[in-house]
């Protein structure tokens, strides 16, 4: 018996018929209404306003060096006998750091000390033979004129005895400099020496710096110089040091290098803990103005209007918002602001804040977890 009814096709016809129509209806008025969907905003398209202390000023770099320094040289000439200190070690102010052979300096010392004992005696020789003439004088035993004479032998046996007297302590000196001394305590940076080498004055012997108290030696425009004044903080970087340091401004040269046009600059460094080191380069910042207030980075800023503006995001869609910027950080790279935003708002940043207008919905994605972060699932149970 055949199933092929034509009455029953009609109704399945019918059913096919308003699916199909459905289909090609335009959606509700409730679905219209939700609009389009919301741009999805990546953490590191966002940053949030918080509340930072910014500075601003000339970038300056340079090299550090050692605020005090003595560069020791050959006061005399002489065979050097003995080198008591290398470079790195540590020395007391006075300490001897090398022996130049001192024999010929030693002859020159006992020669003015057996000079200076005749120089003695002379002058006693001569104050009797003036005490007795002056009295014959005073008897009429004696003229006056021999006297006299007497007298001049006295002041011209003083005078030796003066000149003999400065020869030895000229002959001590000299004998003095054959022993090489630390000018104050610090480190030996340099040695120039070895045992047996023959120096003549002004051969350099040691280099001698204390590392307690650096200086950074560096240069801005000529034109930024009003923006300095001594005492103002300095942080600069070292590359391979994972930190900052600082510093304050200690002397700004009063002319202007005519080669380059820059006026040298000197930071104080402190060093107490010897971490840094004299040579090594720096870069940084002297703050010539500090301020604190909410901050943003300043990639959040569009400069090119008037005022600037950033785009915040507020209840869910994104708002053009003037705002006043009181001072930039190029340092960090951030700015703070005067007026427009407050801490904890949230603002778009770079590329994405050019391509949203305003007004369009967004929401921020959470920030991806790190896979380490995650707890391990609970192992299933065995039925």
């Amino acid at each position: 018996m055949s199933t092929d009814n034509p009455r029953m096709r009609v109704p399945g016809a019918l059913a096919v018929a308003a699916l199909a129509l459905a289909a090609c209806q335009p959606p509700s008025a409730k679905e219209a209404a939700k609009g389009p969907a919301p741009v999805t905003l990546a953490p590191e398209n966002v940053a949030v306003v918080e509340e930072q202390t910014l500075q601003s000023g000339p970038e300056i770099s340079g090299t550090l060096r050692a605020r005090r320094a003595g560069s020791l040289r050959a006061e005399v000439p002489g065979a050097v006998l003995e080198v008591a200190a290398q470079a790195g070690d540590r020395v007391k102010a006075g300490q001897v750091l090398a022996r130049i052979d001192d024999r010929a300096i030693a002859d020159a010392v006992l020669a003015a000390r057996i000079g200076l004992s005749a120089a003695r005696l002379n002058v006693a020789v001569a104050e009797s033979n003036a005490g007795r003439s002056r009295t014959l004088a005073e008897a009429g035993a004696l003229s006056s004129q021999q006297a006299e004479q007497a007298d001049a032998a006295l002041q011209a046996a003083k005078a030796m005895l003066a000149d003999g007297e400065a020869r030895l302590a000229q002959a001590a000196l000299v004998a003095g400099k054959t022993r090489v001394r630390a000018p104050f305590a610090g480190v030996v940076s340099e040695r120039q020496v070895s045992p047996g080498d023959v120096v003549s004055p002004g051969s350099p012997l040691f280099t001698v710096i204390d590392p307690a108290r650096l200086e950074f030696e560096a240069a801005v425009p000529a034109s930024q110089v009003s923006q300095l004044s001594t005492g103002a903080d300095v942080q600069f970087r070292i590359a391979g040091f994972g930190e900052g340091f600082e510093g304050k401004l200690d002397r700004i040269n009063p002319s202007v290098d005519p080669a380059t046009g820059q006026v040298r600059l000197y930071v104080d460094v402190p060093n107490e803990d010897g971490k840094l080191l004299a040579g090594l380069y720096a870069q940084g910042r002297v703050a010539s103005a500090r301020r604190t207030a909410p901050s943003a980075p300043e990639a959040a800023v569009d400069a090119s209007t008037v005022p600037p503006t950033v785009l915040r995001v507020t209840g869910g869609k994104v708002e053009k918002v003037p705002v006043e910027v009181a001072l930039r950080d190029d340092v960090a790279g951030a700015v703070a602001f005067s007026s427009g935003v407050r801490p904890g708002d949230v603002l778009v940043l770079g590329a994405a804040r050019a391509t949203l207008p305003d007004g369009t919905a967004v929401e921020v994605a959470r920030p991806a977890e790190k896979s380490a972060d995650r707890a391990p699932a609970p192992a299933a149970k065995a039925n």
